[in-house]
């Protein structure tokens, strides 16, 4: 190495350490057969995630505006610290990470491919259950991504960041230490669920409808040496989100189910009212994509 190298221990690179989380604690999990198997880490999961919206809203009233830049060389304040302008919420902001907002928004309500799943799971599964679940869930998770939106961005105001985690800066906080071990395991336990549908509709589009021990841990494998890839390779989240939200996720939310609904009630009369409905769902999703990816890309270039 050059003398302007610093090393970094093989422990401590982010490369390896995602390695071995996929075959230590992955690969298990996305081994299991059936979905039920991983109903008590999802629930653990979301106990992480509950802990961390309970975390940004203490830390709402603890830290006072304007804050100290424990990070800064010359412990002065940092510049969103001079003057008291900064502390006060604007209601609306637009800049070129605005253009990431709707996608992300998008991506984080696509739970459709997992409905079917979820559904032959169930302990006596019918319409009306599936129904209860779908509106527990939805306002489960609308309701904490509200909470950690709102009081992240009265913690912060102009300078929250899109990782709100990255901008609690004292790096002896035990408790944001706690809450950063808890995020990441919370995320660590959410993807054989994700993982478990994906394999799925492999399986269904090959027809493939006997469980075949051999075929199910080489299709495994090979996705999560993708995803892998994917994760090792490209350097933000953030071009993922705008991706898949402007794409796949406005076509599983807006464009298919609309357009689905329209071509199967096309000669009932009696559904005039909900196919309306359908069509302006089905013109959003068309606006949306029309808006999003132009932007996205635009922002790309620049």
């Amino acid at each position: 190495m050059g003398e302007g190298d610093t090393f970094v221990a093989w422990y401590v690179d982010g490369r390896v350490l995602v390695v071995a989380v996929t075959f230590l604690i992955i690969l298990p999990l996305c081994l299991l057969k059936n979905l039920g198997y991983l109903g008590y880490t999802s629930g653990f999961s979301l106990t992480c995630m509950v802990f961390f919206l309970i975390v940004v809203i203490y830390k709402k009233f603890q830290l006072s505006c304007p804050f100290l830049d424990r990070n800064a060389t010359d412990a002065t304040f940092s510049n969103f610290s001079f003057g008291t302008e900064g502390c006060r919420p604007k209601y609306v902001t637009f800049n070129s990470k605005s253009v990431y907002a709707l996608p992300t928004i998008a991506f984080a309500f696509v739970c459709h491919p997992s409905v079917l799943p979820i559904y032959s799971e169930l302990k006596d599964p019918s319409q009306k259950r599936m129904q209860m679940v779908t509106k527990i869930s939805f306002f489960a998770m609308f309701v904490m991504y509200f909470l950690t939106a709102i009081f992240g961005y009265l913690t912060f105001y102009e300078s929250v960041q899109s990782d709100l985690l990255h901008k609690y800066q004292n790096k002896d906080d035990i408790l944001v230490l706690t809450v950063r071990v808890a995020v990441i395991i919370a995320v660590i336990l959410t993807v054989p669920v994700l993982f478990f549908t994906v394999r799925s509709s492999i399986f269904q589009l090959a027809r493939k409808n006997k469980f075949h021990l051999c075929q199910h841990i080489v299709v495994t494998l090979v996705l999560l040496m993708i995803i892998n890839l994917l994760v090792i390779f490209i350097p933000s989240m953030k071009d993922i989100f705008g991706v898949v939200g402007t794409t796949s996720a406005n076509m599983l939310i807006f464009i298919l189910p609309s357009s689905l609904y329209l071509k199967i009630t096309h000669q009932d009369g009696s559904k005039l009212i909900q196919r309306i409905w359908a069509s302006l769902f089905l013109a959003l999703g068309i606006l949306f994509s029309m808006v999003s990816i132009p932007l996205v890309i635009y922002d790309w270039v620049h």
